[in-house]
């Protein structure tokens, strides 16, 4: 009896929170690719098709298309210029057929249903509650499937799998967040489903996300204010919505090709002194490593870009020596001016540069967590934008080599800050801009970084953004880890596996952890060693690998133990072996928004068991990757999607997909399979990426009878010409067959960028001593181990090769003659 009075309790407050008034169509035009529809009420809807597979929606209560602001994401809605539709009418509704859909529209009540060319439901609105409108509030109910899925949403924490729970869009700075906690620092309102469409909802405000949580018949999504703005993207799988999202929302920029390198940090790595140490500790103990970061400590008042005197005897030598030794050295930027840092603070109070207060018309008065009291940013006003430029120049004048954008949600803006909706921006209310101001921020940063250093590539890594911000800047998912047991996180590092994932679904292709967890005293590193060697052998396949934590915790690897060093600099130097295969997929990932670390979903769309996977990941298209996140474990439950795979670690074992395993493992294990017929291009270990000149292109093969082929990409790795596709691209196809093995290297097509005099070294996984090997018809000798290896970055002529019994690996030497190479090798 009490759960039927609780049910009717729910029913009333829910039909007097939200109109319930049907929706009935009085009228409709359609004119080139836009169909707007007409309600009694006097509310409009409108769908703009951008091509035969994506369309915009726009819902009015008021039959007005107005908005307060350009959309802050969408650049771009020429998907198919000169697109255009027909609108057909029958008694009780409206079609509109397309080359891949069939729309129907009901006239009373309202819905609309989105089917494919073969009669398929994709999405569709619920009866009667298509939309409903609460004063400004607007929500919308669509039909759930039992088997529906939903991925997306980016950085935000559990499941990659959305289906049963609700999210919230509210940037919001949460120190050691809990692995259900929401929301997080960035909102990226774009989801996609398993009945292969995506939505992006175009709203800043504080929107909210329904995924069955509430009633298993319809999921919903809802803003309080604001247009009403969605984009419906229809797809044969999800890379190709991602595909349609790049294109509505701009390509995400490439960082520098020595960003994919490793980098250390620590909240308290604030003065010259330490961060000369913990380079020369780098060099010396022969552990690769290219930036070195600088909390916002660095700074002799917030936010005047000078540096600390009592901290930096001498910031620009001491940069041009980390140059000199191959380190790269980003600083952090704050968005706010403390009212300590009086000169700064009263310019800019004078000029209008901070958002203001309705209630007193002056500069808003924010806390700030260190620093003092400060006026915050607005960089929604346009003048702002050259005077914070002049002033980042400084550092970057010095010889600094990029930043970081911390504590842009803005920081002590969470839900329960209700204060801060006082707070007024050259564009909007605080409500409206909240969202999108670590956005605006990153505009800002990243356009006045190009302007006064013209096309020199950018770095700039943030936490707080909306949607869009891949044109601007890159990813790190904030201060995690566990704040009251620092030995207690791992169940936190667990979950930065589908949180990572998830915001490369987002369009955040280049993204890091903080390697060890953010949060927590570190008191016992011997402790400590098993949780953060974890962490960071998982950290590696970050695109952007930061090991950084709170204070001043110091996670340089030797502070670990012996053993611990040990583990951490094999698994850092794979990391800079596999540069030339990452770095050719951040080149995919900028032309096609696709992350180089995939959810399973990405290559295996149709089976349902990589739903549940998030623990494991694909890195590119040849690597199946399964960290270990539990504490003292011997073996590790993977699943291999359907097909064969190679145990990266010992070639010679091969398993069958489609199944569990129970690996076995160790602390120096990291579970890594390859697809047979893979060519994963790699690198020399060095210190620092460019540092071997003439580095030889080392080819790892797995010969398979299909056919297979890699595409190396290669560019400066320092300027923008990328954009303007100046590069060199060398396809690398390998084949084999019961008595051969052909492989061809073809001519590079190089486009206003050439490739160096050097050697490729294949290493093809064989049991096979081969016969005779020719390249280009001609044969080549045998040699020994140590021949084929040595001079490779200066000797251009030899070609040999040697065959390894014990290791079942066959070397080739083979200069790089920037023409086709055809390699035979018969067994």
């Amino acid at each position: 009896m009490k759960v039927t009075h609780s049910f009717i309790l729910f029913l009333l407050v829910f039909n007097l929170s939200w109109s319930q008034e049907k929706l009935t169509i009085s009228n409709a035009y359609s004119e080139n690719n836009k169909a707007v529809f007409s309600f009694d009420s006097g509310a409009q809807m409108s769908l703009n098709f951008l091509s035969s597979k994506n369309i915009k929606f726009w819902f009015s209560p008021t039959g007005e298309f107005k908005k307060n602001n350009p959309s802050f994401a969408v650049i771009n809605e020429d998907f198919d210029p000169g697109f255009s539709i027909n609108l057909n009418e029958s008694t009780a509704n409206y079609e509109i057929f397309t080359a891949d859909l069939r729309v129907i529209i009901t006239k009373s009540p309202f819905k609309i249903q989105i089917f494919n060319k073969y009669q398929k439901l994709i999405l569709g609105d619920l009866d009667d509650r298509s939309y409903v409108v609460n004063g400004t509030e607007i929500k919308t109910h669509k039909t759930l499937r039992n088997d529906e899925h939903f991925f997306g949403l980016g950085e935000k924490t559990g499941t990659l799998d959305r289906r049963g729970k609700s999210y919230t869009m509210w940037n919001s700075d949460k120190p050691c967040y809990s692995v259900t906690e929401d929301p997080l620092y960035k909102s990226i309102p774009f989801f996609m489903s398993s009945y292969n469409y995506g939505i992006f909802f175009d709203n800043t405000y504080k929107t909210q996300f329904d995924f069955g949580k509430e009633s298993n018949e319809y999921f919903s999504f809802s803003s309080p204010d604001g247009p009403f703005i969605y984009y419906f993207f229809y797809g044969k799988d999800y890379k190709e919505i991602i595909g349609s999202y790049t294109t509505l929302t701009g390509k995400p920029i490439m960082p520098p090709n020595w960003a994919f390198g490793w980098s250390q940090s620590r909240g308290l790595l604030t003065n010259e002194t330490l961060t000369r140490e913990i380079a020369q500790e780098y060099r010396k103990r022969n552990i690769p490593c290219d930036i070195i970061y600088q909390d916002i400590g660095w700074v002799e008042g917030l936010q005047n870009f000078e540096w600390a005197k009592e901290k930096y005897q001498n910031p620009k030598k001491m940069l041009s020596d980390l140059a000199d030794n191959g380190f790269k050295v980003i600083v952090s930027q704050d968005p706010v001016v403390s009212q300590a840092t009086k000169k700064q603070w009263e310019e800019a109070d004078e000029k209008g540069y901070f958002t203001t207060d309705i209630r007193t018309e002056k500069s808003y008065d924010m806390p700030w967590p260190w620093g003092g009291n400060a006026g915050v940013v607005d960089f929604t006003k346009p003048e702002t934008a050259d005077w914070w430029g002049d002033l980042q120049q400084i550092p970057i004048n010095d010889g600094v080599k990029g930043f970081w954008t911390d504590m842009g949600e803005p920081a002590w803006s969470n839900e329960e800050s209700t204060d801060r909706l006082n707070m007024k921006h050259y564009l909007g209310m605080h409500n409206e801009i909240h969202n999108v101001y670590g956005l605006t921020w990153d505009k800002v940063v990243t356009e006045q970084f190009e302007k006064h250093n013209p096309n020199q590539r950018v770095f700039q890594m943030t936490r707080a953004a909306y949607a869009g911000l891949q044109r601007y800047t890159f990813g790190w998912s904030g201060d995690s880890g566990n704040g009251e047991d620092v030995n207690d996180g791992w169940i936190n590092l667990a979950n930065q596996i589908p949180l990572g994932l998830s915001a490369g679904l987002g369009l955040i292709p280049f993204w890091t952890t903080d390697i060890s967890g953010y949060c927590g005293d570190i008191t016992d590193y011997a402790e400590f060693s098993e949780l953060y060697v974890r962490w960071l052998q998982f950290g590696i396949f970050n695109p952007l690998s930061r090991a950084h934590h709170e204070g001043n915790n110091a996670v340089e690897p030797w502070l670990f133990g012996e053993k611990a060093e040990k583990i951490a600099k094999a698994s850092i130097e794979l990391k800079y072996e596999l540069h030339p295969y990452i770095y050719s997929y951040a080149r995919e990932s900028y032309d096609t928004g696709i992350p180089i670390m995939r959810a399973l979903i990405l290559e295996y769309p149709k089976d349902e068991n990589a739903f549940k996977i998030d623990d494991q990941f694909m890195f590119g298209e040849a690597l199946l990757i399964a960290p270990v996140v539990e504490k003292d474990v011997k073996h590790r439950s993977i699943y291999l999607p359907k097909g064969e795979w190679i145990d990266y670690n010992n070639p010679s074992i091969k398993y069958s997909g489609g199944t569990i395993i129970n690996y076995p493992v160790t602390l120096e294990t990291i579970p890594m399979f390859v697809k047979p017929g893979s060519i994963i291009p790699k690198s020399p270990i060095m210190p620092y990426i460019g540092a071997l000149k003439n580095a030889p292109v080392i080819l790892e093969i797995f010969p398979s009878e299909k056919m297979n082929q890699f595409q190396l990409y290669e560019d400066d790795g320092e300027t923008n010409n990328y954009k303007n596709d100046e590069f060199s691209i060398t396809t690398i196809k390998a084949e084999a067959s019961e008595n051969d093995l052909k492989i061809e290297i073809n001519e590079p097509q190089q486009h206003k960028f050439k490739t160096t005099n050097r050697n490729f070294l294949l290493k093809i996984h064989t049991a096979s001593n081969p016969k005779v090997i020719e390249v280009n018809n001609r044969k080549i000798k045998s040699s020994t181990s140590n021949k084929v290896s040595e001079n490779l970055n200066s000797n251009f002529k030899d070609l040999s090769y040697f065959f390894d019994e014990k290791n079942q690996l066959l070397m080739i030497r083979v200069p790089d003659t920037k023409s086709n190479i055809e390699i035979s090798i018969f067994k």
